[in-house]
């Protein structure tokens, strides 16, 4: 996410609209538990929190953390996740702002970047820029329990979900088609299988 302004919100009363921007920097995560809005900006080690009508809260200092790219919040344990590019996990309580750098990639042996990342249930679910793949993780252990390779067409992949039928939807770059290869999509997977492609 490229932008400068934090978050809109609208608020109407009739014919009259309220717009709150709070402008704070390239915007890379965006977060939300209970009525505390999370963020996280680039090239920063501080997740500035905002009341849910974006006023200021006291800034989260996360010492060691160097370019944020994603952010999620696990509603089971409280804790953030920030990815952080491109060889690191970050987990911040929500509560007494404790911090770990939860998972660390070693660059010549874990082959893969963190680049983006989204949340089920106890679970984590990691997008790895290159190679493109997905990366799931369970929350309580940190064990690795699955890794889903994508197929050859996909150059790059942006950003995965996991859905509560057990496919992925994946925004990536290359979609494998005859005329128009290199595009931006948007697709379902089925056990590494494309089902259903959305060009842009």
């Amino acid at each position: 996410m490229f932008v400068y302004a934090m978050s809109v919100s609208l608020c109407s009363s009739r014919d009259v609209h309220v717009v709150h921007v709070c402008c704070i920097g390239v915007v890379y995560g965006v977060t939300q538990l209970d009525d505390i809005v999370y963020v996280v900006c680039a090239r920063s080690a501080i997740i500035k929190t905002f009341t849910d009508t974006l006023s200021p809260l006291a800034d989260i200092h996360v010492k060691g953390m160097k370019d944020p790219r994603d952010m999620v919040v696990c509603h089971d344990d409280r804790q953030l996740y920030v990815a952080d590019w491109p060889y690191g996990i970050w987990r911040v309580s929500v509560d007494d702002h404790r911090y770990v750098k939860w998972l660390t990639t070693d660059p010549t042996t874990d082959r893969f970047h963190v680049n983006t990342l989204s949340v089920t249930p106890r679970r984590l679910l990691v997008t790895s820029w290159e190679p493109p793949r997905l990366l799931e993780y369970s929350t309580t252990d940190k064990e690795l329990l699955r890794v889903v390779d994508m197929p050859s067409y996909v150059r790059f992949l942006y950003h995965g979900v996991e859905t509560t039928r057990g496919t992925f939807v994946i925004g990536h770059y290359g979609t494998g088609t005859s005329q128009k290869e290199r595009q931006h999509a948007v697709s379902e997977s089925y056990c590494l299988c494309p089902i259903a492609i959305l060009q842009f």
